[in-house]
């Protein structure tokens, strides 16, 4: 498509922004690189938390910079928080405040989480009513807003404005029949550990990547920490990878399908896909 229509892309996978986090998260090959520019590849140290107010603020300064070439930026990937958090825009209100977050964690161990969704509920009815009673995150993040802030979650969500609203945007996807799907899931990771899987995390944790660095939380990388700590072997680490795949290919789909304003296409059907953008795109 970049080919086609004169594009650039921008990475929209969370995991790939990460150095030296290759093999595992799959990154476009360099013949890909240097056929198409791409962005937001490789921007920064495994040890720093990328999250998705930095991809908002970093794809949006990168298709400023696509535009201003008279090229198409193409956001590509499928962290769908990413894709909505560009989208849809950013939560307005307050950042963390650790000591806040603390004192609600430790209300939370030593009283339970009950007490603090009734408080939700007096505070925040209308959100109370959006989430579940056992969603620990949400309810202690509510908590957390209103009281640093002085204001609820509904009041702060009509503040909330795309980072893209000045722009027309095409939104499509890839449906793939699930059988053909989980089958290229399964060749994909046998192909991860034929690359060198194993040797890039032995690679990573030799020049001193901690353990718990974010990218390590990707798809493969815990099972092959786990096997070169002798607790599983290789063939498990691959097995359990692909079960971790297949059910993240599952939630990426429910995801998307919920979003509004996707229009589907099969992967094959690359003429009815380029016709769609070639219309769309004047």
């Amino acid at each position: 498509m970049a080919l086609r229509f004169g594009g650039e892309i921008i990475n929209c996978d969370s995991m790939q922004v990460y150095r030296g986090f290759d093999i595992g998260t799959d990154k476009p090959p360099a013949e890909d690189r240097k056929a198409v520019p791409h962005h937001l590849l490789d921007v920064v140290d495994p040890e720093v938390q990328f999250n998705a107010a930095d991809f908002a603020a970093g794809a949006l300064g990168a298709i400023r910079d696509i535009l201003a070439r008279k090229k198409l930026p193409l956001v590509v990937g499928g962290t769908g928080l990413y894709v909505r958090a560009l989208l849809e825009g950013l939560f307005p209100g307050p950042g963390r405040n650790p000591e806040v977050r603390r004192r609600l964690e430790a209300e939370a161990a030593g009283e339970g989480l009950d007490g603090l969704f009734r408080r939700l509920e007096r505070i925040d009815p209308d959100y109370a009513r959006k989430i579940r009673g056992r969603d620990r995150v949400r309810i202690i993040r509510a908590l957390e807003v209103h009281e640093v802030s002085g204001k609820t979650m509904s009041e702060h969500f009509p503040a909330t404005e795309s980072l893209v609203k000045e722009f027309r945007t095409l939104k499509l996807g890839l449906d793939r029949n699930r059988t053909e799907l989980y089958a290229r899931i399964e060749d994909r990771v046998d192909r991860m550990f034929e690359a060198g899987l194993p040797a890039e995390v032995e690679r990573l944790i030799g020049r001193g990547v901690p353990e718990d660095a974010p990218p390590f939380k990707a798809l493969g990388y815990k099972w092959v920490l786990k096997s070169l700590k002798g607790e599983i072997d290789i063939e498990e680490a691959k097995a359990r990878t692909k079960l971790d795949t297949r059910h993240y290919a599952k939630r990426q789909m429910t995801w998307f399908r919920k979003m509004e304003g996707v229009v589907w296409f099969s992967p094959e059907d690359d003429a009815a896909l380029e016709e769609y953008v070639a219309k769309n795109i004047q």
